[in-house]
């Protein structure tokens, strides 16, 4: 597996061939096989990898929060959700948002809101959910962070006999 320092450049010289990929998957995919696939590989590959040693979804994306997420961190952390928006949010067009780096990663990768962090963090990347076809293009950026996505993306092209460009 790509070490997590490497991912970004490696998947740079990757994106025009993913981005055919995804057309490829798009046009000849069956989407409930295509689920299937991706749940496997997801269990396969994040049961041997340990998310802590790399933390690039911490680093690089920013995070947008619903407000009951809001109210859950500010109340974990003994603010208030005023105190809370002011110190750690901005406002984005899709609302409050954490941005990268999340101020809550620790430094060995740990996270200091672990207990109530937002359903978009603990579900990230989202590779074991249904309906991958609808959203393989955020998969694909999700490819130059996640050295496990990136791993998906490769193997399924295996899978589907993809050749590339």
């Amino acid at each position: 597996m790509i070490e997590p320092t490497e991912i970004r450049e490696t998947a740079k010289r990757y994106e025009d061939e993913n981005l055919k990929f995804r057309r490829f998957l798009k046009n000849h995919a069956d989407e409930d096989e295509l689920d299937g696939h991706f749940l496997n590989l997801h269990n396969e590959l994040f049961a041997k990898y340990d998310c802590n040693r790399c933390r690039n979804c911490c680093k690089m994306s920013s995070t947008t929060l619903e407000d009951a997420e809001i109210e859950s961190i500010a109340a974990f952390l003994g603010l208030t959700k005023e105190g809370f928006t002011e110190k750690y949010l901005i406002l984005s067009d899709d609302g409050f948002e954490i941005k990268a780096p999340c101020p809550f990663l620790c430094a060995d990768g740990d996270c200091r809101i672990r207990d109530c962090k937002p359903g978009v963090c603990r579900e990230f990347p989202h590779t074991n959910k249904p309906e991958r076809l609808s959203s393989l293009l955020s998969i694909m950026w999700f490819a130059e962070e996640c050295p496990v996505v990136f791993e998906i993306i490769q193997r399924l092209k295996k899978i589907y006999g993809f050749k590339g460009i």
